[in-house]
């Protein structure tokens, strides 16, 4: 099993971030890689419950992720599971995310842990897809 960490710092409160990551009108200003958008989904990572979301990129190729909300702490963290659907809609391989917000003393850090990634390919290519997501936070943020 692989697994990433990832950390953003910003300049806002701990409060606000947690509402970047967790409100879903906010949440869907960033979600998803650079080109792709979201047509459909349930992003609300306010609550426990099921979630999923569907990118499509400008050839309406579509990518279907889903998963169910673990737990929720305000204004420090949330998890969920994630895994992908083929073209059948069939759910692949969970894995676990988890988004924690740090107080710092110039505003507040996002670190992402995403675990139990089948194998280190994988890890990379999530690694390439978050890391594009949170360029697109950046520039909301910043």
């Amino acid at each position: 099993m692989s697994e990433l960490r990832l950390e953003r710092h910003y300049p806002i409160s701990a409060e606000m971030l947690f509402a970047w990551v967790s409100d879903p009108d906010k949440l869907l200003k960033w979600w998803g890689p650079e080109g792709l958008h979201v047509p459909e989904h349930d992003l609300d990572f306010t609550r426990k419950g099921p979630w999923y979301s569907v990118m499509v990129n400008d050839e309406g190729q579509r990518f279907k992720v889903s998963g169910h909300v673990t737990h929720v702490d305000p204004p420090k963290s949330v998890g969920f599971t994630w895994g992908w659907h083929d073209d059948a809609d069939a759910r692949g391989a969970e894995s676990h995310v988890t988004l924690t917000v740090e107080n710092t003393k110039t505003g507040a850090r996002l670190i992402l842990d995403h675990r139990e990634l089948s194998d280190a390919d994988i890890a990379a290519n999530h690694e390439k897809g978050w890391t594009s997501s949170l360029r697109k936070l950046d520039t909301q943020i910043q």
